[in-house]
């Protein structure tokens, strides 16, 4: 069915064996395994040659990854520019991906696949399942998120609004899963091009967001919040840039079985990338956790047995790609 991956020079960040990998996708716990989706080009190193589909991974402790076939495929006109980024919950035995579905017309709209085992999805026939966007919303509309929180289901979309140069997250709200109406602007970022990879859950008292952000100035930042949700807006308690530099971005967060909080982030390796060979890569998963007034990140306890004097050598993790004879680095910082 899969095959277990060594990942070439990678030991412990997950990179599929051939292909182009970007933004951690439906990130949950399903039939006994963690699973990773992800941004994927299966057939080019680069990406903007073939349209993205969700590759597929599960693992059961973060060490070891066994790479499935093509999760979800573009093989619909509603898909067929590509099976962008999204996010999955699981509901009454049945894992729900929600992901954002570039038509023949580049139009971007939010669709639905549903998967029994976590491995075959099936496409909602009456996809896409919002298909038009808001009236104070641009052509960016991408990347749901789902909560399912007290019996009502939320989906928190990726947008912008090009009028007043403003990055925003959409809400909207449904009992079904199915069919969703608008509620309005969840949050919003000034002098910004657009937001993107939001994810959203419940967590202890509160609710954690994650976006990552894209202002004007062509920089880009991550951030994870921590604060009250009231059915309409998200208000911030907490907020942490605790990954920071060009290789943190489309962090993902999603509630494991035991509670704990988990993210996963894309490492693209932009100042470094050759095109001959894909270099990015998941990160390490790190457990989130809110106390003191702070937001806080650390390896999950399945892989803590990695620090130790034998893979710690000066504040780096002894794990590094080649690019035309020097060493890059994953730097691992241990407090």
């Amino acid at each position: 069915m899969g095959k277990k991956l060594s990942n070439g020079v990678l030991k412990y960040h997950y990179h599929p064996e051939k292909g182009w990998i970007n933004d951690p996708n439906g990130l949950s716990f399903f039939n006994g395994y963690y699973h990773l989706f992800y941004q994927h080009c299966p057939n080019s190193e680069y990406p903007g040659v073939e349209p993205m589909v969700w590759g597929h991974a599960r693992t059961k402790n973060f060490s070891e990854y066994e790479e499935l076939p093509i999760a979800i495929q573009n093989d619909e006109s509603y898909d067929i520019n590509g099976v962008w980024s999204g996010t999955a919950t699981e509901k009454d035995g049945i894992l729900y991906a929600f992901y954002a579905s570039v038509n023949s017309e580049n139009r971007q709209q939010i669709s639905l696949a549903t998967s029994k085992d976590g491995i075959t999805f099936e496409k909602y026939e009456k996809n896409p399942i919002i298909s038009e966007y808001p009236l104070n919303c641009g052509d960016d509309f991408r990347d749901p998120a789902i909560l399912c929180v007290d019996g009502t289901n939320y989906l928190v979309i990726a947008s912008a609004d090009r009028d007043k140069n403003t990055g925003t997250l959409l809400l909207y709200r449904s009992g079904n899963m199915f069919d969703w109406e608008y509620v309005g602007i969840m949050m919003e970022y000034d002098d910004c091009r657009y937001c993107e990879c939001p994810s959203f859950i419940k967590y202890k008292d509160g609710f954690i967001l994650s976006v990552s952000v894209c202002p004007n100035n062509g920089d880009h930042y991550f951030e994870v919040m921590y604060g009250s949700f009231n059915g309409e807006t998200f208000a911030p308690k907490i907020t942490s840039h605790f990954q920071k530099g060009p290789d943190e971005y489309a962090g993902q967060i999603f509630l494991a079985p035991d509670g704990r909080a988990i993210l996963i982030s894309w490492v693209p390796g932009w100042q470094y990338q050759p095109h001959e060979k894909c270099i990015g890569c998941l990160s390490i998963p790190l457990e989130i956790t809110v106390c003191d007034n702070e937001i806080k990140a650390y390896p999950v306890a399945e892989l803590r047995h990695l620090i130790n004097d034998e893979c710690v050598t000066d504040e780096y993790i002894c794990e590094r790609y080649e690019n035309k004879g020097a060493s890059v680095y994953i730097k691992l910082e241990v407090d």
